[in-house]
């Protein structure tokens, strides 16, 4: 653990002001992407990671949204032999299962929408890691035992601000000041081991002063760890670590 406060420290950019352009495209796609996919009624099977994935309604779609696959792709870059991690915010459990595919012992994937954690369960077993895996239907980590604690949280919240209009918007948008998730890092903070990691992506159209604060507000420092450009935003994923 870090022990020197005054390194504390949030996101290591700002939020950039958008023009209208910008804020008419993104409601132009998230409009497609909700009609499309986000709002559809029926179950589907994907391939995503390398793994076979179903995805129920509501659920959001890793093969669609490629943040999904861009941070399973990290997690499988990491080490996690004999590590127990928790995934919030699930989906269809593919960070849960990536996870467990870098090795770790126990995965927790939980997610408020019960059709999600029903999915990362029905994945688990489907891609043989029923033993390492489990969906829980939680609010962040509000279910969860004080103890034992972890030593990974991994999370790859909405990415955007604003009042969702249904349970399946809700893996768009956060609420207003990203009250859905504004607890995560205070939460976080409390569950895991000494020497722990909590790994987030973000995006660039994100809110990141505000990430920051509530960064900064749960005394973690953060390292920009990966970025990918997607389109008209990128992804960014940092670990953060505490700070005692």
């Amino acid at each position: 653990m870090v022990s020197d406060k005054s390194v504390v420290s949030g996101l290591d950019r700002q939020s950039t002001p958008h023009g209208p352009f910008r804020r008419f495209l993104r409601g132009f796609i998230h409009f497609f992407s909700y009609h499309l996919i986000l709002g559809r009624q029926s179950t589907r099977v994907t391939h995503a990671a390398g793994f076979r994935l179903i995805v129920r309604p509501t659920v959001f779609h890793p093969r669609y949204f490629l943040s999904s696959e861009r941070f399973a792709e990290f997690i499988g870059s990491l080490d996690l032999s004999g590590r127990h991690v928790v995934d919030v915010g699930t989906g269809s459990g593919i960070l849960a299962l990536a996870a467990a595919r870098a090795g770790a012992e126990r995965v927790i994937a939980t997610d408020i929408n019960p059709n999600a954690a029903l999915s990362a369960n029905e994945n688990a077993r489907a891609n043989g890691l029923g033993d390492r895996v489990t969906g829980l239907c939680t609010n962040l980590l509000s279910a969860l035992a004080p103890r034992p604690l972890f030593d990974v949280i991994l999370s790859s919240p909405p990415k955007h601000a604003g009042e969702p209009r249904d349970l399946a918007d809700r893996g768009w948008h956060a609420g207003p000041k990203y009250r859905d998730v504004a607890a995560l890092f205070d939460q976080a903070r409390e569950r895991l081991k000494p020497g722990g990691r909590l790994y987030v992506m973000v995006s660039s159209d994100s809110d990141l002063n505000l990430f920051s604060a509530l960064i900064d507000r749960a005394s973690f420092r953060a390292r920009l760890v990966q970025e990918y450009s997607i389109f008209i935003e990128s992804l960014i994923i940092y670990e953060l670590v505490g700070v005692s």
